[in-house]
């Protein structure tokens, strides 16, 4: 991989993976309801798991969506249904009687079993492959280096925010706060689903 392509790939990786999107909403929730050193996880889960996302879909299913479109199809409805529930979800995280948060954070395995939902994580992953993914290597090996890209660049940029939902926390004090803050970031979850959907 040439110097020129690396930055380039540095720099999408990191812009894709800091841009709202699922991901980040889900740990802005979880910064503010559980706080950082509980959302750690959550974060670890999001960048390892997509950098094997990305190695997945430079090896093999790339080929795989081109063999059988069917499957796409599928995995935008399984999609669209699982982050509804994950919308719900956080909607009803704090019941507006509670005064501490109900509920867990995501776990590592959680988060990065998401990646395979998340209609961000597949554009961010197969536009990498596509882009970025040296031409004169073995697949695998060249799969593997977009990969390890990822992963360097995801964590600093969503932890971000994460940050930012735990600098929340002090003004989401009350359960009332609370409460139409998780509503909010549910619908920001539903109306992220929109360029899937609509394409």
């Amino acid at each position: 991989m040439s110097y020129d392509i690396l930055i380039a790939l540095i720099g999408f990786a990191f812009a894709s993976s800091v841009t709202p999107g699922p991901n980040n909403l889900m740990l802005m929730a979880s910064g503010a309801n559980y706080g950082m050193r509980r959302t750690v996880p959550h974060m670890l889960g999001i960048s390892l798991g997509h950098a094997f996302m990305v190695w997945m879909v430079g090896v093999v299913l790339l080929q795989v969506f081109v063999t059988y479109p069917v499957l796409n199809i599928a995995l935008k409805v399984i999609s669209a249904a699982y982050m509804l529930w994950l919308a719900w979800k956080i909607a009803n995280a704090v019941p507006p009687e509670a005064k501490s948060v109900t509920g867990t954070p995501f776990t590592f395995l959680q988060a990065a079993a998401f990646q395979w939902v998340n209609p961000k994580a597949w554009f961010m992953a197969i536009t990498a492959i596509s882009a970025y993914a040296p031409q004169d290597r073995n697949i695998m090996i060249g799969a593997l280096m977009v990969a390890a890209v990822f992963a360097a660049t995801n964590l600093p940029a969503v932890s971000v925010w994460a940050w930012m939902g735990m600098q929340l926390r002090r003004w989401l004090g009350t359960a009332r706060r609370l409460r139409v803050f998780n509503i909010t970031m549910a619908l920001l979850l539903v109306g992220s689903l929109w360029p899937m959907l609509a394409g």
